[in-house]
């Protein structure tokens, strides 16, 4: 005999399936459980958080007019958010929704967990998700790492020591350490995604059985929107849910996609707690990135961000030497100093740069000498887009205004000289993107107020000052043509 309860529910169904279609249906009702019934008031049970955020966003006029047509006009409803086997699952985490009137203050901060069944795949994952592997009865997710993008071929240096440090820590312990999230952020080419596999690989060595998932933010965003095509939003979500460290490449490309920002806020909040790694890179600190929302970017200020600059001559030779090495060739150090001193800015390019001169040995069959690198080179770096560094900014503007780069960078206060570094802030700010702290850093260990404060100046003496502007236009085509 069907219980109370469970009769109101299905009275509730029958009028939802009439109002909506049956992949709505399918997605965001079928799962639905009721669980009790305590005078006017019913209790249902619903997989996660996002679940019910999304029917109280979409459904919740047609929940309400249903409580009203089985309860009558004083009937309520329960959620309680489904549980972890490492939580009291029947213990429900109650929140109202009163019909016909909604109480949102009810719905303020309600208690979130992960999915009961961790041990099943959602409905529909794999046609949903690329990363699944089919055939096996439990969820096992291929990680999507780089093997070859381990610890042992990250070479340390200053350049990068912090960041290291706390990726090592991560991979250690994912979710226990205060790096939670780590966000990893430089100019592009300079190991941010090395450093992030490398993580995810430790973390895989030490806990073979938590799931790891590297993905790019344009790979989340077009699940996403798959999701959103197949009407199955709740699979994509689920599947999220049960990734014990996610690792998130370029999450600046989110920016300007409000409904994308709007689900990994969501799936940030419940994997965050509920002690889930999260790893993110980006071009750029949390402060300097547009188009993301202020409650998103708030999250990644949670945990350490870290920035990876560009590594010193002994760091670059330090990288090809370990390159030759893994790859059991052997090519003079003189003309790994060579690579390492024309190659300054990205280590990707000096790679290259390396991969093409042991290319052309091969193919024309001749040994590796200076003449042969330094033509290798010359073209190589002719043809490759080059980057503007703050150092490069900085000896354009001081060669302007025949000032002595030690003098730019001092502590003086003279006219030209403040001048002068409040141009080559400005200037680093626009044409590269290292952190307003880096900036400062490299203009005499100013701290990024200061260089907000010069970048203010600057903008407000082109408005003001018509020989100032001619500085700044001149210095600006100087600086284009590198």
């Amino acid at each position: 005999m069907e219980q109370g309860y469970e009769k109101v529910w299905t009275g509730c169904l029958a009028v939802i399936r009439d109002n909506i279609s049956q992949n709505a249906y399918n997605t965001w009702f079928a799962p639905i459980r009721p669980v009790r019934l305590n005078k006017n008031i019913l209790t249902l049970q619903v997989p996660s958080q996002f679940f019910y955020e999304w029917l109280e966003e979409h459904y919740i006029d047609l929940l309400k007019k249903t409580i009203k047509k089985e309860l009558g006009p004083n009937g309520r409803l329960e959620y309680s958010i489904v549980m972890d086997n490492t939580c009291h699952a029947n213990q429900p985490q109650p929140f109202t929704v009163h019909a016909p009137t909604l109480n949102k203050k009810a719905l303020k901060n309600p208690p979130i967990s992960m999915p009961v069944e961790m041990s099943h795949e959602p409905k529909g994952v794999h046609g949903l998700n690329p990363f699944v592997i089919p055939g096996l009865k439990k969820l096992n997710v291929h990680p999507q790492l780089i093997d070859s993008y381990n610890f042992d071929n990250f070479i340390q240096g200053d350049c990068n020591r912090l960041a290291r440090s706390a990726g090592i820590a991560v991979g250690q312990n994912p979710g226990k350490t205060s790096f939670n999230p780590l966000l990893i952020y430089s100019g592009n080419g300079l190991g941010k995604t090395h450093l992030v596999h490398a993580i995810g690989i430790e973390v895989k060595d030490h806990y073979p059985e938590k799931t790891v998932l590297y993905v790019t933010a344009e790979q989340f965003t077009n699940q996403f929107i798959d999701s959103i095509r197949n009407n199955n939003q709740n699979d994509f979500v689920h599947f999220y849910q049960m990734i014990d460290v996610l690792i998130v490449d370029d999450i600046h490309c989110l920016a300007g996609k409000p409904k994308t920002q709007d689900v990994f806020f969501h799936l940030f909040n419940q994997l965050h707690q509920n002690g889930k790694q999260i790893i993110i890179t980006s071009d750029m600190p949390p402060v300097e990135m547009s188009g993301i929302e202020p409650r998103l970017l708030s999250r990644f200020k949670w945990g350490l961000s870290a920035d990876l600059q560009v590594p010193d001559f002994e760091t670059r030779i330090a990288i090809l030497q370990k390159k030759i090495h893994n790859d059991g060739v052997e090519m003079p150090q003189e003309v790994l100093e060579l690579i390492g001193s024309k190659i300054k800015t990205n280590v990707r390019e000096m790679e290259g740069a390396l991969i093409s001169i042991l290319a052309q040995s091969s193919m024309n069959k001749k040994d590796i000498t200076m003449k042969l690198a330094a033509s290798v080179i010359d073209k190589f770096v002719k043809n490759a887009p080059r980057e503007i560094t703050i150092d490069y900014i900085q000896q354009a503007v001081c060669k302007y205004f025949d000032l002595p780069l030690d003098k730019m960078k001092s502590a003086s206060r003279k006219r030209e000289t403040v001048q002068a570094r409040q141009l080559a802030m400005y200037f680093s700010k626009i044409y590269t993107k290292s952190s307003l702290a880096v900036i400062g850093n490299k203009c005499g260990n100013k701290d990024h107020a200061t260089v907000l404060h010069a970048c203010k100046t600057v903008k407000n003496l082109i408005d003001t000052d018509k020989r100032f502007k001619k500085y700044v236009a001149e210095l600006q085509n100087i600086i284009k043509i590198v």
